[in-house]
């Protein structure tokens, strides 16, 4: 019989849910998404964490990756969500919502757990850096497969202002560009943490890793860099996974 799990990736636009198989990385259940409340607030995202878990009915432990620094359980950024977030002890309170025990981890570091365990990162020694481009722009950064947590490299400071406030994949929706006009900046930032952590491999993900062939062939760095094995779903994976191991 299957390990399953149970993660909910929560984004700026919207948290997304399925039941894992936790053998092989695989999604067993139908990927649900409720739009992120507005304003997002942590008894708002409290209830619609809950929602997607009736849907699935599930019991069990639950992970969580959320779109901010997490330290055991305690949020101490939300950027993309609502500012009464910052200290707020996450675990606590969406497990009280959702009725069973939740692990909360920084969105970026769950989906790069999953592509280094199962991805495109498996098995790669050395650096290896995970990014998402989605809302705003995630960051897991690994050293010989161990998770060096909450980096939150799209928060670096590149040409005078925050870098996802250029690069990030909304900002290209938002502004009505092309990929042809996006592309360079993201080839701007990745230049600029290429420069700063020289990893050995590049992973992209988030939203944009769903479009990966419309843009990721015209970037030119030093880095080997590849897209997501599990695109958007890795988010997913790696909470579920994530909450088994906080199980134990």
């Amino acid at each position: 019989m299957a390990s399953l799990g149970f993660g909910i990736d929560i984004g700026g636009s919207g948290m997304k849910a399925a039941i894992v198989d936790l053998d092989n990385g695989t999604l067993v259940s139908e990927r649900l998404r409720i739009p992120t409340p507005k304003p997002a607030t942590p008894a708002a995202m409290a209830a619609v964490a809950a929602e997607l878990v009736h849907r699935h009915q599930w019991s069990g432990p639950i992970g969580v990756g959320f779109p901010g620094i997490v330290r055991h359980g305690v949020v101490h950024s939300a950027a993309n969500l609502d500012a009464s977030w910052v200290g707020v002890d996450a675990d606590r309170v969406f497990t009280a919502a959702c009725g069973a025990d939740t692990h909360m981890v920084n969105d970026a570091d769950a989906a790069g757990l999953a592509e280094v365990r199962w991805g495109a990162g498996r098995g790669v020694a050395g650096v290896v850096l995970v990014l998402t481009f989605g809302t705003g722009i995630g960051s897991g950064l690994f050293v010989d497969g161990i998770l060096v947590p909450n980096t939150e490299l799209g928060h670096l400071e590149l040409d005078g202002r925050d870098a996802e406030s250029h690069a990030a994949a909304s900002v290209r929706e938002r502004e009505g560009i092309g990929w042809a006009e996006w592309t360079p900046r993201v080839e701007r930032y990745l230049r600029h943490v290429e420069m700063l952590f020289s990893p050995d491999l590049i992973v992209i993900g988030g939203g944009a890793s769903k479009a990966a062939d419309q843009w990721l062939p015209s970037i030119s760095i030093s880095t080997p860099i590849v897209g997501a094995a599990m695109a958007n779903n890795a988010g997913i994976v790696g909470a579920a996974l994530v909450a088994r191991v906080a199980a134990r």
